[in-house]
């Protein structure tokens, strides 16, 4: 029994080991066992972890080499021009920079103040308010004789695209006073008066000044806003050239709805004077909005509401 177990232990074949096939003379452990230079697959067809995946191969067998990411000198161009992209569009469809040139708006705008406007609104139909503060296109050379500067290229290209305020646009800002169908009255030092109703200024009217001038050239006058245009005038009434004295243009001192660029919302620049620019009180008051046009678009939404509702009510009563 001794010797039997020797002879096993050193190799030598024993009794035990006869009619054996001769396979299994090897561990079956033996079988899923890899080294460094096998296939590393085991018995059942798996991949271990470490080894290549037949994803990872390429043609013929051979490893993919993985690819480099761009590195940040190749994406920098590809980012600016997504940047300009955006701002252009940002400029053209929803808001832009202007600055304020003159003291014309005291107190409400400071010369040198950055304001930002609002440009989306105009394209899905929104035509200006009274009480809103605008910038518009020159009508018809309301800016003749008024200094013009001589921008570089760097501050020509950044206007463009409007992260600046363009220097050589002929842009105007004021408070629009009355819209199409108004009429608008001014005698001897005021109040202003809209349809008949007389407006409390004091909020915005610049401190000093009177609603109205008192003077031959524009300052008292009468006058009813055709449909399509809108009266402007400066909260520094006294130091404006507004739709007052411009009467003698080809719009009679109206400006079209069309030259709207957009309403000034917010006074972003500089950061101490940051405020919104909302619509006074005044322009809220009852009576003054009493005109047949407004009337229809008062009740509109009501309508649009209504015809919402009546296929629910519908479709309601068909389940019950």
């Amino acid at each position: 029994m001794g010797d039997v177990a020797v002879g096993a232990r050193s190799g030598h074949d024993g009794e035990e080991h006869r009619g054996r096939p001769a396979e299994s003379a090897v561990p079956a452990a033996d079988s899923a066992v890899t080294s460094g230079n096998d296939s590393g697959t085991a018995e059942d067809g798996r991949v271990t972890g470490e080894h290549t995946t037949a994803e990872d191969q390429g043609p013929g067998g051979t490893a993919r080499t993985p690819k480099k990411p761009r590195s940040f000198w190749k994406e920098l161009p590809i980012l600016i021009g997504i940047a300009l992209v955006l701002a252009l569009l940002i400029k053209t469809f929803l808001v832009q920079a202007f600055s304020i040139p003159s003291d014309s708006m005291q107190n409400t705008l400071q010369q040198g103040d950055r304001v930002l406007v609002d440009k989306l609104t105009p394209w899905f139909g929104s035509e200006p308010e009274r009480g809103e503060v605008v910038v518009f296109h020159d009508p018809d050379n309301w800016l003749a004789g008024e200094p013009t500067t001589d921008p570089n290229a760097l501050q020509t290209f950044l206007s463009w695209i409007g992260l600046m305020p363009s220097a050589e646009e002929k842009d105007l800002i004021k408070r629009v006073v009355g819209v199409g169908g108004d009429t608008i009255e001014c005698k001897n030092t005021g109040p202003l008066m809209v349809n008949g109703k007389a407006l409390d200024e004091r909020d915005y009217v610049y401190a000093g000044n009177t609603p109205c001038s008192v003077d031959d050239q524009g300052g008292q006058f009468k006058v009813k806003v055709p449909k399509g245009y809108i009266w402007v005038m400066g909260d520094h009434r006294q130091n404006s050239r507004d739709s007052r004295y411009n009467q003698s243009d080809k719009h009679h001192g109206m400006v079209p709805v069309k030259d709207v660029v957009g309403r000034a919302v917010v006074v972003a620049w500089p950061i101490n004077r940051w405020a919104t620019l909302p619509v006074p009180d005044t322009f809220d008051q009852p009576g003054l909005n009493a005109q047949p046009a407004a009337a229809g678009l008062t009740v509109a939404p009501q309508g649009i509401a209504l015809l919402g509702v009546v296929p629910v009510v519908l479709w309601r009563r068909r389940k019950q």
